[in-house]
């Protein structure tokens, strides 16, 4: 009989229903193709795995990278803006602006030789390996209590923002204020009189209550919200050829999952803001127009960030 497999995942962002729904996705596929279990995913939030392997000491979602590169946790979830902070700037191509059509195109780049391209570069720039790129998201929106109708709207509002370079710089490129915030932080903002209101993702507006604040949800759809599960490197060393295609294979089929739920999730999400009398503001289409124009200043401005033809290459795919 075959050594059960130890996987120890940990959650580290918030909300915690749609991180926690992609680990258990990939927990069930993992040993769909063996008679008995073979791997045993232990899914933790960061007070749990705290409790059982910190002795008690508490952890942050920021010491999340420092438990996988220390070998502590074999896999989890991780933005891609942070994947491409710590080690892999390629990666920040994915906040760019307007960069996918919709949901299809995105598919379509981060399953085809694109995606490996970046999932491989993380590898190897990093003791981390990329194995699919999830939602827990989706294409990004404004909840708000100002609607945005048309682009002189933007200006000189304040409006809380992704701390990466490009999304302060997509709002710059329209006139607006932006102020880097965590994305837990909009509804406190608002309060405080900091901001109207922030991007965020349809599937994170029940969940992170931010249609408390809001009286409209501005559906901008400017850029993408992604996430990646990510595995430790010396842990897949350890594992032969046959469980790392086990692995890939369930992350792949869990992510696809993952990434078709949190669309739907959106989509129950804009019926029950509609329910509850909020509005849902799309920029018209010569508005729209304007925004994408808008932003080719950050198009410009980083042409040579990035690998040559990357952009080309996700813009034609």
């Amino acid at each position: 009989m075959k050594k059960i497999i130890t996987i120890r995942w940990v959650i580290a962002h918030e909300p915690l229903s749609l991180f926690m729904r992609a680990a258990e996705s990939f927990a069930k596929a993992i040993n769909n193709n063996f008679r008995t279990p073979l791997f045993d995913v232990e899914i933790m939030t960061l007070g749990q795995y705290a409790e059982r392997y910190n002795n008690g000491v508490p952890v942050s979602k920021h010491d999340l990278l420092g438990l996988m590169d220390n070998r502590k946790i074999e896999m989890s979830q991780m933005y891609t803006t942070w994947l491409a902070e710590k080690y892999y700037s390629d990666m920040h191509v994915l906040d760019m602006p307007f960069l996918f059509r919709d949901h299809q195109h995105a598919q379509d780049v981060l399953e085809d030789e694109i995606g490996n391209q970046l999932l491989q570069g993380l590898a190897d720039k990093s003791n981390i390996r990329g194995l699919a790129f999830t939602y827990c998201g989706g294409f990004r929106m404004i909840p708000s209590t100002k609607a945005i109708r048309t682009l002189e709207d933007f200006k000189h509002t304040a409006i809380r923002s992704n701390k990466n370079t490009f999304a302060i710089e997509t709002f710059r490129s329209v006139g607006a204020i932006p102020v880097p915030r965590e994305l837990e932080e909009i509804n406190q903002g608002v309060a405080d009189g900091e901001f109207v209101g922030g991007e965020s993702a349809w599937p994170r507006v029940y969940p992170l209550e931010q249609n408390k604040f809001s009286t409209a949800m501005n559906d901008t759809k400017h850029s993408l919200f992604l996430t990646s599960m990510i595995v430790q490197k010396d842990f897949w060393a350890l594992l032969d050829k046959d469980l790392q295609q086990q692995i890939k294979t369930a992350a792949v089929e869990s992510a696809r999952e993952e990434r078709a739920e949190s669309i739907r999730d959106g989509e129950r999400a804009k019926q029950k803001v509609q329910q509850e009398g909020i509005e849902i503001v799309e920029l018209p289409e010569d508005e729209t127009k304007k925004f994408v124009d808008a932003t080719n200043i950050v198009y410009e401005k980083y042409q040579n960030y990035f690998s040559p033809g990357l952009i080309e290459r996700i813009k034609k795919h």
